[in-house]
């Protein structure tokens, strides 16, 4: 019945009693061919649907019964006739568009996501409608320009010291190798005394912080820089503000960045200290800013110190920080201050103290990366 219906012949007629009964014709058909479907199974009903009168045909797909009611039809009188890139604006009604003028004339205001730019200060959860944009877009909040240039000294390290680091920290292991089991560093109570019981365990003998536990370094552990701090403390700072200005106008011209005064807390007669008196000044670099003064500090200022040794191996806080100082001499060698020196009184030019921030755990990987980038240590080093 389906191959009767498919290449059943339409007579092309006008006469409109022809057309009434072509349609009776043809509504017969259907019905008949829904009665037949019934004994049919679902796979065949799913591939005939097309052929029932509900299924929805293209236009290229409907026969008429008629040659007057048929109308030729092309592929492209689906597209529209005119183009997206054509406008019709003239030239005066483009010179008359206003947008401030359209807004003063606003009685009402629009909404409020209309006029924030920013995203909103507090983050509420994944779930929430308004996420925050990514660090690296700039409408963010944690949006940080730059960088502006690529120092030499990361280039170096990026290309050289990374790799010689990963291949001299690195520990080979047969397969199947276990690594032996450590014991607690934490110390339990020898239960001498009944108070004992159930109480929590006792730091390691000597401290009570707990030193960083050190990592196997692979590629994605590699010790690096992580922030410079530059401090300098000023005595005579309580009797007369000019030497704590002048050692921050000195400070800030060697890092680069805007000082941060800080106020003695307690009392100290020894020192000649009061609470609440400004006496030091301390700069926080990281990123460009650390590797330019790092660089100048290895390449300008060390080689030109007379008789001088290198930075103390025991230095540092057994947790990758390694601090060292300067004398006001050595701060006067730094080119920015050199080039004006008659600019700065040379009595109130401050020593300082660099505190060098890494990622590594331990003080022996940290000079490790210190030696690699240029700076000498002297004297028996720390084993960890």
């Amino acid at each position: 019945m389906a191959c009767a219906l498919a290449f059943f012949p339409v007579r092309q007629t006008t006469n409109p009693l022809d057309i009434d009964n072509i349609v009776v014709l043809n509504d017969f058909f259907d019905i008949t061919l829904q009665m037949s479907l019934r004994d049919v199974g679902y796979a065949a009903r799913r591939g005939l649907s097309r052929y029932t009168p509900n299924t929805r045909l293209s236009t290229s797909q409907i026969r008429h019964a008629s040659v007057a009611t048929a109308t030729k039809t092309s592929e492209l009188d689906d597209l529209e006739a005119s183009s997206s890139l054509s406008t019709s604006l003239s030239l005066e009604d483009a010179q008359a568009f206003d947008p401030i003028a359209q807004a003063s004339k606003r009685k009402t205001r629009l909404p409020a996501s209309r006029y924030q730019f920013r995203p909103p200060k507090y983050y509420r959860g994944p779930l929430h409608p308004h996420q925050p944009p990514k660090p690296s877009d700039p409408a963010s909040r944690e949006y940080i320009p730059g960088p502006f240039s690529l120092p030499r000294l990361r280039q170096t390290y990026e290309s050289t010291i990374a790799a010689d680091l990963m291949t001299l920290s690195y520990a080979h292991h047969e397969p199947g190798y276990q690594a032996p089991v450590k014991a607690s560093r934490l110390r339990a109570w020898d239960d001498s005394s009944p108070y004992h019981k159930n109480r929590p365990l006792r730091a390691p003998r000597g401290s009570d912080v707990l030193n960083l536990l050190r990592k196997p370094i692979t590629f994605r552990n590699i010790p690096q820089l992580s922030g410079i701090t530059v401090h300098t403390f000023v005595k005579d700072a309580t009797e007369d503000s000019a030497n704590l200005h002048v050692a921050s106008m000195v400070i800030q011209a060697i890092t680069g960045q805007r000082c941060t005064a800080h106020a003695a807390r307690s009392n100290v007669q020894n020192w000649g200290l009061r609470a609440g008196k400004f006496v030091s000044v301390s700069a926080d670099l990281q990123g460009e800013e650390m590797y330019h003064f790092l660089g100048k500090l290895i390449d300008v200022v060390m080689p030109r110190i007379r008789d001088w040794r290198g930075i103390k191996g025991t230095s540092g806080d057994d947790n990758g920080n390694i601090s060292f100082g300067f004398r006001p001499d050595v701060v006067a060698l730094f080119p920015e201050v050199e080039v004006n020196y008659d600019s700065y009184p040379p009595k109130m030019i401050p020593g300082c103290h660099v505190t060098v921030k890494t990622s590594a755990t331990t003080d022996r990987d940290a000079r490790i990366l210190m030696t690699a980038l240029g700076i000498p240590f002297y004297g028996k080093n720390k084993l960890i």
